[in-house]
């Protein structure tokens, strides 16, 4: 199973981070969740599915990042307890899910990073899948790269021949005669070119992309999904630890992935299809090497009849349909960097500190969660500030409490002679007060904390002197953080 894959590996000593604690969302948060992402799978016209070792733990198959991961024991010196082989495990439910889906359009491609062959055995098709790090039950040939489906899991990993020759055949009849390799990848070895081309091309034509039981660690596969995100479209993620990509995503959602699919087939009325062997390549090339006339060994009727093939073709990955959604996804990009470009045009300035850490200097910046500067002088009286300063809220100290959207007129006149000032704030961010929001300042007037849950932004603000002992004018800034909310109760730090 997991241990004699990751014992077939080559020694490398950065796995990640291991063992991390898992996160469990309440019953009435995921069902909120599913509902919210059935509705989700509806709305969208491309949806890609992005799977990891999480989704066949259900099966039997440790992980490896877990708390009870290969990797995580492995670093403790232990191994999984493991009564399961490669060949008796079985699609989970999670897998059975996704063949549903498709069948009844709500799944346009899969990207896994699993080489357990459990997406190959549940049914799902070659056109609908790509396998990133390989497949246990896959062979490849060195010469002609056909790809056929084997009898049995392999017992080799890295690419490497188990001494069989290649069935196919070239065009003008005779065998190929190629050696035949498992195609499972070692550490440093290169993704498979066309899994690669599709699994990129699908989460950039994507609407929708569903991360299910993986921490999105390893590289490239983890970033895929984020391609998905910067064309306009949704990234949920479902795992039970922290990912690399939680910051980027829409929604969380930490629980197991079987509970999560069982509720979103319901919620879509879409009825789970059950593991047939009928359906899984590998028993029919068993089925098929048992039936076969030609007496011998296993292997040497596994040389004399035609196997399935698992290749993907040439027209695939130049499917017209799909090159136009990418070509229309990638205008959206386009429009995105550009705005983003003009929004970094009023960004803040940096340069760099003794320490190597950004400092902020000086410039005109957007009130979207940057910074807002206003310069004051000296000689203006109170009033002569407020009617200057029409895009703000009340100065306010570190006494003043924020109830509602008015704000205490106590102590407004004494502003300019104190220099413990909290900074301006907005009049953007002032629909938050209108809300209901009750909002305090910390007594170390550093924070501005929500004391409600509906609440969609939050502040963070820095103190400082409203007066200068030197210079005609004197700088106030204030720095206000926005936050999004799920509308599920999880806020996420926009990046």
């Amino acid at each position: 199973m997991s241990c004699s894959y990751a014992e077939g590996l080559s020694k490398y000593e950065n796995k990640g981070k291991l063992g991390l604690p898992e996160k469990f969302d309440s019953v009435e948060e995921i069902k909120a969740k599913a509902k919210v992402l059935a509705q989700w799978l509806k709305e969208s016209k491309h949806t890609v599915f992005h799977t990891g070792a999480g989704i066949s733990t259900s099966a039997g198959i440790p992980d490896f990042r877990g708390p009870k991961g290969v990797w995580t024991l492995e670093k403790q010196g232990l191994k999984p307890d493991i009564n399961i082989s490669w060949d008796d495990a079985r699609p989970t439910l999670t897998h059975m899910s996704l063949v549903s889906l498709e069948r009844h359009g709500y799944l346009q491609y899969v990207v896994t990073q699993n080489i357990d062959g459990l997406h190959l055995r549940s049914g799902l098709q070659r056109q609908k899948l790509a396998e990133l790090h390989g497949d246990m039950f896959v062979d490849k040939c060195n010469f002609c790269h056909r790809q056929f489906v084997r009898w049995s899991a392999a017992t080799t990993v890295g690419q490497k021949s188990e001494g069989k020759t290649c069935p196919g055949r070239r065009a003008n009849g005779r065998k190929c005669r190629g050696r035949l390799h498992d195609n499972i990848l070692d550490w440093e070895d290169g993704l498979p070119d066309a899994d690669l081309d599709l699994a990129i091309s699908h989460a950039c034509a994507a609407d929708l992309s569903i991360c299910l039981g993986t921490t999105l660690q390893i590289v490239p596969s983890g970033n895929i999904p984020l391609d998905t995100k910067k064309r306009g479209g949704r990234l949920v993620i479902c795992n039970l630890q922290p990912t690399k990509q939680d910051r980027h995503a829409d929604m969380i959602i930490n629980t197991y992935v079987d509970d999560v699919m069982k509720q979103v087939l319901e919620l879509l009325c879409v009825p789970l299809l059950q593991y047939n062997p009928e359906d899984d390549p590998m028993m029919l090339t068993q089925l098929m090497i048992k039936n076969h006339t030609s007496e011998g060994e296993n292997e040497a009727k596994h040389q004399i009849f035609e196997p399935i093939e698992w290749t993907i073709p040439e027209e695939w990955i130049k499917d017209k349909d799909l090159a136009q959604k990418v070509k229309e996804k990638n205008l959206i990009k386009t429009s995105i960097k550009r705005q983003k470009k003009n929004e970094e045009n009023t960004k803040c300035d940096y340069k760099m500190d003794e320490n190597n850490k950004k400092q902020k200097v000086n410039e005109k910046c957007t009130s979207e969660g940057k910074i807002e500067k206003q310069v004051v002088d000296d000689k203006m009286s109170n009033n002569e500030v407020k009617d200057e300063i029409k895009n703000v809220l009340p100065l306010m100290t570190e006494k003043h409490i924020i109830s509602g959207a008015e704000c205490s007129n106590e102590g407004r006149d004494e502003l300019l002679d104190t220099k413990n000032v909290v900074p301006l704030i907005t009049k953007k961010y002032e629909r938050t007060l209108e809300k209901g929001c009750d909002s305090k300042i910390t007594d170390d007037a550093e924070n501005v904390q929500n004391g409600n849950t509906d609440c969609d932004y939050k502040y963070s603000t820095n103190v400082l002197d409203l007066l200068s002992s030197t210079g005609p004018e004197k700088e106030v800034e204030s720095r206000i953080l926005p936050v999004k909310s799920s509308g599920l109760g999880t806020f996420n730090e926009l990046g």
